[in-house]
This record gives C-alpha cells, structure tokens and sequence, in this order.
C-alpha cells in the first residue's frame, strides 16, 4: 500500500440556511471522515470517524466509494431538548 498524502473537503449548500461539510483525509495508511453541519453559520455538530483499510486503497485508485459516510451522523441536540 502506498503512502502518499490525500485530503479532500466537499461542501453543500443547503435551501435552509444549513451547509454541510464533507472532509476526507489520508496520511501514512490511516485515514479519517469528518461530517460537519452547520445552520445559519453556527456549527451544529461534526462526526469524525476512522476510514476501513479497503476504503483507503480505492480512495487512493480514484474509485468511488459508495455509502462511505452513512455512518456519520451528526445530531442536532440543544440545551431545550438534551
């Protein structure tokens, strides 16, 4: 496996006012995924989670991996409703 350096951010604009933030990065054989969001320019939450070894591989090819950030969930919890 190949050890080269691979950072990549998506950004999505939402109709409501909310943006959320999609980063990838891979350094010496670990990676990580963050998923951030945020509502009227105040973040709301963020969900960083470690990349599976076979995703770092076809990440670094230039595949797509598909459903690879399903499992970041961020929620929205405010003081009212902990």
């Amino acid at each position: 496996m190949e050890s080269k350096q691979y950072t990549n951010t998506e950004v999505k604009k939402m109709q409501n006012g909310g943006k959320i933030v999609r980063k990838v990065s891979i350094k010496n054989g670990k990676g990580y995924k963050s998923v951030t969001k945020y509502h009227k320019g105040k973040k709301v939450g963020t969900a960083k989670k470690p990349i599976h070894k076979d995703h770092i591989s076809l990440i670094q090819m230039g595949k797509f991996v598909p459903g690879l950030f399903s499992d970041c969930k961020c929620n929205k919890k405010t003081r009212r409703n902990k």
